[in-house]
């Protein structure tokens, strides 16, 4: 799978490289991937997509400094649609926040205002930013899993197979075609790797759906089988969209995968059929 990555777009990206970190502020820095690569092997026309949604990232790791010299720290909140024709590549963005150390900045509002201008431009679409302080950043508050969501790690599977089969959700589906149900599920046994270093991403997905019963237990199987896979997260998110449209025909779909963090940055992609924001919530992990 993953047949775009020798794409000549990922060639040139810092990604896996050896690199010099800058402090002092250069949006340069920022790199983008076109959003087609991996829709182009998902077979995913651009003005037809299937889903609607965003990404979000947190940046827990961005400081700068104020007319007089002191440091500032700041908690800051990132949303990218994802109509936006690019997906800002995760090493070169630490590496641009990372430029804002050594910089003067006369106000948070300035930084936003900065942040806003480099990310729209990277994404090819606006991009939404908030700052907030550490001590108040209520969207980052920890929230104890609504009692509604079912966590389906728990089930008695054997796994002796750990490469990407989607043809696994062949049998998803309950025998009973005429039952439709409202479920919402966790699991928080996803892990993929990245796409150029391999380096393992971890993290919490939620699928909420209405339709047909799906089994549990093969759900769980087709999560598992994205531990060796080599992908972008947000790639992975609408891979398991896809795949779940494609063999389960549901009426509505929402999946949302919470990313753990690597260098002060966590990744939080959010598709669905009919809804377009991701809420703002985190779990222990994140």
């Amino acid at each position: 799978m993953a047949t775009y990555q020798n794409a000549k777009e990922l060639s040139d990206l810092t990604l896996g490289k050896t690199t010099e970190y800058c402090c002092e502020y250069n949006p340069n820095l920022l790199q983008a991937v076109p959003r087609s690569l991996n829709r182009d092997d998902l077979s995913l026309a651009e003005n037809n997509l299937p889903f609607i949604g965003e990404d979000v990232w947190y940046g827990y790791e961005l400081s700068w400094l104020n007319n007089k010299g002191k440091p500032v720290v700041a908690v800051a909140e990132f949303r990218f649609a994802c109509t936006s024709p690019n997906l800002v590549e995760s090493k070169s963005f630490k590496l641009y926040l990372n430029s804002f150390n050594q910089s003067k900045f006369s106000s948070y509002h300035e930084v936003e205002q900065l942040l806003i201008k480099d990310l729209s431009n990277t994404a090819g679409d606006q991009a939404q930013v908030k700052l907030f302080t550490v001590e108040q950043c209520s969207a980052l508050n920890i929230q104890l899993p609504n009692q509604s969501v079912i966590c389906i790690d728990d089930e008695d599977i054997t796994i002796d197979n750990y490469q990407y089969r989607a043809e696994l959700l062949k049998q998803a589906q309950l025998n009973s075609p005429s039952e439709i149900v409202d479920e919402s599920l966790v699991s928080h046994l996803l892990k993929s790797n990245c796409l150029i270093t391999n380096q393992p991403d971890w993290a919490s997905v939620y699928i909420s759906y209405k339709g047909r019963p799906i089994k549990h237990s093969i759900l769980l199987q087709y999560l598992i089988s994205f531990r060796l896979h080599n992908e972008f997260h947000e790639q992975c998110v609408e891979r398991i969209f896809c795949d779940l449209q494609k063999y389960c025909h549901l009426e509505e779909l929402t999946v949302f995968a919470r990313y753990t963090r690597r260098g002060g940055l966590d990744i939080n992609p959010f598709r669905s059929t009919h809804i377009s924001c991701a809420p703002q919530t985190r779990t222990l992990r994140q």
